[in-house]
């Protein structure tokens, strides 16, 4: 297989149609720059399915058709068409030439063909899947692509190793299948979350389904037990109120009398209750008195005896503190003595001390005197040995010093002719480089001053590629979030959607009657699906309809008849129908007065939208219905109308005529009313959200087109940059350099200044210190001898102290032992002291209390006689009126029995007669509670058939059955079939076909839900075989591509070595490539560091190295070898020869080298402005064509 033409119409430069014909070898294109030669290689590229414009050197993809020049008209569309000679059939097509062409028209439409079909750029990216041949591969490389193999990321030349590995195929086949198994997980989460929620719905439902039959059954059969025993038992209560009234009366005439003889009663019972009272007060009285006399008397006698106590304890104290102030005089006399002998001591002692311390003081004043002269002395010794040391050691300096000018002399002489000489070199170099910098410093400049243009319009643009940036994060953000919205929106639409479409929350016989809708044209529809309704009166008007909201509402009595026969005959259950023909209303709200009440919302057929020919049906259905915000205003109305009127409030409490009330919380809100308006909702709320995405995406793709331009833009400007900091650095180490040497110049005239000053001063001071030394030396020997004696002197006033100190230590020592002694002596005597006279002072204080305790002891017992004599004249008088006490409270005694006697006897009257009128109010109240009971008995009994069956007592009549007549049997058999019912719980009567249509849609999605897990299962198995098959053919390629570039390398450098590696850290299909290239006579090293020329020759290598490998049928390359030297090119033309045998090479060059080894040559030329002719040369026939 080979490439044998090449068709260009309208692309880019060739405005006219052009036939490049090939043949195997080699093919050169040539021409000057400019020409269009480049062009043809963005044509094979296009037409294999190139789609980024920048690519192909445009800025969108419009720019590719010609654009027109002076002379010519733009084209309206551009061609390519690449025909292959498929003989060997290695394309997977039943040709022996394929030909695929692409045509793209300024209108924006694009079409691809394979052999004249139209068919999808996947088509023939997949014809050439596994052949190196595509956008993609390595059959097309052009200007810049070496680079971008060399310079870029080794993740991003993965795409030209698998192709070459041969596992791209497989990665697309990965990608499509991943993409299926995210789309089939999808469907599975989808139908996992409907099939959870039917699951869920299923156990109950089939329980609902079940207590629905049970239900309706027994409920039938309570109605007929309820409406018997509700006219048994009311015709029952009439007979016993009018009983219980006769009774009442006769026990209220009873209730009268007894009261007057109550009354008469009690005023005696409490004249007598009074005496007694007063009685019982004066013997109370008299009795506290009596007790308080005798409570006196015993208090009295006790305090005489605890007197006596105390008077007998005084007298032992007394005796006590007596002995005790005998022994205190006794120690006391001892303690002072003892005392005054101490502080006599103490007196000796301090005189002693005083005369040690005045002596010590002395004798420390000596001895400091004595070290401080021995101190001195010592100094002044040392000091002169060590001046006789210095100098002696100044006198040899001196005398080598003397020696050593005399050479210093010569030396200054010789270095004075080395100066001048360099003073001549010096100027002639200073000359030279002070040209040469100032050239530096001008190209420094303007070099710099570009690079700050440069810099600041990149760093505008990076501002504004930054701003973009942080807009498309935000817009990112936004769109995320808008589309979990719009996502989650357009999911509950669909949900109500399909809700309304199967009529959910409607009764099976509703559904099934609204499946013939489009068959059956006089179905207009359910009630909840003709009438709109604001949203705050949406409970309230369904309250209103309450099973109406069901009804079906058709054209005529005959489209109604039809229906019903259709329920009957399939068994569907029943339904209620509306025919429009026949429907009226049932008169005008009255009383009309009633609508100007608080908190009258309006009647409920004004309060809803309807297409005018349902104005009947709503009239009737709502028309005498009033609806009210409140229970509390709806109570209130009722009550002034009598109960009337039928109202409901917009919470859904609804009120009856006849007074009774329905209320509470709703078990299942199916709100059918609100469905509709919901899903209108949502269907604008999903527009306007669809909408701001298309708009969202549309500005973040604008944003992100406009970034990437920036982006380009800024690579040029840092490319632009890199050249110019080259340019900068060399400039700047050209000044640096010239800079150092005019330092080296002006340090070496600094340098020979300082010479000369230094040899000038070395000289004068040659002959001053020849002088200085001469005088010194003679000083020296006068100062020797007089330290000598000077020393003598101070070493026998030495000694001499040091005898004096040894004497004045010895005493000083005496007298610190005997100082010693004296202070410890006079420690233990003030110790001594101190602890006789705390005891002195505590006896002398326990002595002076014992005197004031007897004193105050003698006084309190006289007190305490007298009291004695005072308390016993007291307990005699307190015997006495204790006696008279006794005497009145027994005359008391005899005249209260008499008195209590009468009492009991009017008490036992009045008791009676107090129990009589308890028993007849009782028996009153008892009477009137049982009218009140029977009264509402019969209310409840009224209003619970009412709101149970809607029925009246009056039309209750006809439901009689006269074989129910055992009233208790009735109750307690209602009561069982009650008890049943509330047993069921909730019961949904729709349950039974609900139930039977949900598990035909849950065990249909159940299979569903198998097969999608198998697919999961079988995709996952798919991926995981791909991969382990990719990983295989990888490693074995790659191996076999590095030892390919290893042999292509030497080959093309003439020795060397280079090599590629795997990152070992990454998996090895994702992994990035890295090439090292060793050239001959160099280190290893990565490829930043190789010159342009290496770079390029090491891609080449690598591209030569995948053709031997795997060879593409055909190659395209575009100056790749550009920037080799002759030598180099001559190796790769070579190379290039011998690659001929398996792939065809169409190459385009401006190097002789390369055009000497192709077989046949086309010139590009641009003899008219703008647009590309050709022309052709064949090497081996030597003919010109044109």
């Amino acid at each position: 297989m080979y490439l044998k033409n090449i068709e260009v119409q309208g692309f880019k430069s060739f405005a006219q149609k052009i036939n490049f014909e090939f043949h195997n070898g080699i093919t050169g294109i040539v021409g000057p720059n400019g020409s269009g030669k480049s062009n043809v290689g963005d044509a094979v590229r296009w037409v294999l399915g190139e789609q980024s414009a920048r690519s192909l050197r445009g800025g969108n993809m419009q720019d590719v058709i010609f654009s027109g020049t002076e002379t010519r008209k733009p084209l309206s569309y551009a061609s390519v068409a690449i025909t292959l000679d498929n003989s060997d059939h290695k394309l997977p097509v039943d040709f022996n030439e394929v030909t695929v062409t692409r045509r793209l028209y300024r209108s924006g439409e694009s079409e691809y063909k394979i052999n004249g079909s139209a068919c999808r750029l996947k088509d023939i990216n997949e014809m050439f899947y596994d052949t190196g041949i595509g956008k993609e591969g390595y059959s097309i490389i052009g200007q810049g692509q070496i680079d971008r193999i060399l310079s870029g990321k080794p993740e991003e030349r993965r795409e030209l190793f698998d192709e070459a590995a041969g596992i791209v195929k497989f990665k697309r086949r990965k990608n499509t299948t991943i993409k299926k198994l995210e789309e089939e997980r999808q469907n599975l989460v989808r139908v996992t979350d409907i099939l959870s929620e039917l699951t869920r719905q299923l156990g109950p439902l089939e329980k609902q389904s079940e207590t629905a039959r049970i239900y309706l059954s027994k409920r039938e059969t309570l109605k007929e037990l309820d409406v018997n025993m509700f006219l048994m038992e009311y015709a029952a209560a009439a007979k016993e109120l009018k009983e219980l009234e006769e009774k009442d009366k006769i026990a209220q005439n009873q209730l009268k009398d007894t009261r007057s003889s109550y009354d008469q009663t009690k005023v005696e019972y409490e004249r007598l209750e009074q005496e007694l009272e007063d009685l019982n007060s004066k013997m109370d009285a008299l009795r506290i008195s009596g007790q308080e006399q005798a409570i006196r008397k015993q208090q009295l006698e006790g305090q005489i005896n605890v007197l006596n106590e105390q008077i007998l304890a005084g007298a032992q104290n007394e005796e006590h503190y007596k002995g005790r102030l005998q022994t205190i005089e006794a120690e006391l006399s001892v303690r002072t003595a003892s005392k005054k002998k101490l502080e006599e001591e103490k007196s000796d002692i301090y005189a002693q001390l005083k005369a040690v311390r005045r002596k010590l003081s002395e004798e420390e004043e000596k001895i400091k005197t004595a070290q401080e002269n021995m101190e001195a002395c010592n100094l002044e010794v040392e000091n002169g040995k060590n001046e006789i040391i210095e100098i002696l050691n100044s006198r040899a300096n001196v005398k080598g010093k003397a020696q050593r000018f005399d050479a210093m002399m010569e030396q200054a002489e010789i270095r004075k002719a080395e100066i001048s000489q360099r003073i001549l070199r010096l100027k002639s170099e200073e000359e030279e480089q002070q040209t040469i910098l100032s050239k530096a410093k001008k190209q420094y400049d303007e070099i710099t001053e570009q690079i700050e243009n440069a810099n600041r319009e990149c760093e505008n643009l990076n501002l504004s590629v930054m701003k973009l940036q942080e807009k498309l994060k935000e817009q990112n953000a936004r769109l995320e979030a808008e589309q979990t919205a719009y996502h989650r929106e357009a999911s509950r639409l669909d949900s109500l959607r399909n809700i309304a479409e199967r009529y959910d929350g409607y009764g099976n016989s509703i559904r099934r009657v609204m499946e013939q809708k489009e068959r059956v044209p006089g179905i207009q529809g359910v009630v909840a699906d003709l009438i709109q309704v604001n949203k705050n009166y949406e409970i309230a008007i369904e309250t209103a309809l309450g099973g109406s909201i069901q009804n079906i509402v058709t054209d005529n009595e005959q489209t109604a008849k039809m229906m019903i026969e259709f329920l009957k005959k399939n068994r569907y259950g029943r339904a209620t129908f509306l025919p429009m023909s026949s429907i009226s209303p049932r008169g005008e709200f009255t009383p009309k007065e009633a609508l100007k009440e608080p908190g009258v919302v309006g009647i409920a057929s004004e309060l809803v939208s309807v297409a005018p020919q349902y104005q009947q049906i709503t009239k009737f259905l709502l028309g005498r219905v009033l609806v009210v915000d409140n229970i509390d205003h709806a109570i209130a109305i009722g009550k002034k109308y009598r109960h009337s009127l039928r109202m409901v409030t917009t919470e859904g409490e609804s009120l009856s005529p006849g007074g009774s009330m329905t209320g509470g919380a709703f078990r299942n809100n199916s709100n059918l009313l609100g469905r509709r308006r919901e899903i209108e909702e949502l269907e604008t709320k999903t527009d306007q959200l669809k909408q701001n995405l298309v708009e969202m995406q549309k500005s973040i793709e604008e944003n992100r087109n406009q970034r990437n331009m920036l982006r380009d833009t800024i690579a040029g400007f840092q490319e632009e940059l890199r050249q110019k900091y080259i340019e900068q650095n060399t400039a700047r180490m050209n000044i640096k350099q010239q800079e150092k040497k005019a330092e080296e110049i002006r340090s070496g005239y600094a340098q020979i200044n300082r010479d000369q000053a230094e040899i000038k001063r070395q000289v004068m001071e040659i002959r001053q210190d020849h002088e200085r030394i001469v005088q010194e030396l003679k000083s020296s020997d006068q100062d020797e001898k007089e330290l000598e004696s000077f020393i003598e002197t101070k070493q026998s006033e030495l000694d001499e102290w040091k005898e004096e100190e040894g004497k004045i230590s010895r005493e000083l020592e005496e007298i610190r032992l005997q100082l010693a002694a004296l202070d410890q002596k006079e420690k233990f005597d003030q110790e001594n002291l101190s602890r006789l006279k705390s005891e002195i002072t505590a006896f002398t204080t326990e002595k002076e209390d014992i005197y004031q305790s007897l004193s105050h002891s003698s006084e309190e017992m006289e007190k305490k006689q007298e009291m004695i004599v005072q308390l016993k004249r007291e307990s005699e008088d307190s015997v006495l009126q204790e006696k008279q006490a006794q005497i009145q409270l027994e005359n008391l005694q005899k005249e209260k029995e008499s008195r209590t006697s009468r009492h009991k006897e009017f008490f036992e009257k009045r008791d009676y007669l107090s129990g009589q009128i308890s028993l007849l109010d009782k028996e009153c109240y008892r009477l009137q509670g049982q009218m009140e009971k029977l009264e509402e008995s019969r209310e409840e009994r009224i209003a619970y058939m009412w709101s149970e069956y809607e029925i009246t007592p009056n039309n209750a009549l006809s439901y009689r059955k006269e074989e129910l007549n055992d009233l208790s049997q009735m109750k307690k058999q209602a009561a069982r079939i009650k008890d049943d019912i509330r047993k069921l719980g909730p019961v949904n009567v729709n349950a039974i076909e609900d139930y039977k249509e949900l598990l035909e849609r849950h065990t249909f999605l159940s299979g569903q839900y198998e097969d999608l897990v198998t697919a999961e299962k079988t995709l996952e198995q798919i991926i995981q075989e791909l991969d382990e098959g990719m990983r295989k053919q990888f490693a074995e390629k790659f191996g076999e591509i590095q030892r390919e570039f290893d042999k292509a390398f030497k080959e093309l450098f003439g020795g060397g070595k280079g090599t590629l590696e795997l990152d070992e850290e990454a998996d090895i299909l994702e992994a990035g490539i890295k090439i090292i290239s060793q050239p001959p006579g160099k280190k290893l090293q990565n490829m930043m560091q190789l010159s342009g020329g290496e770079k390029a020759l090491t891609a080449i290598a690598l591209l030569f190295a995948i053709q031997n490998l795997k060879p593409s049928p055909f190659c395209l390359l575009d100056e790749i070898e550009a920037a080799l030297d002759d030598s180099n090119v001559g190796r790769f033309a070579g190379y290039l020869q011998k690659l001929t045998k398996n792939t065809q090479f169409i190459i385009i060059t401006h190097r002789r080298g390369t055009m000497n080894a192709a077989d046949r040559l086309y010139g590009i030329t641009m003899q008219e402005k703008g647009v590309s002719t050709l022309v052709s040369v064949d090497l081996v026939e030597n003919q010109l064509t044109q």
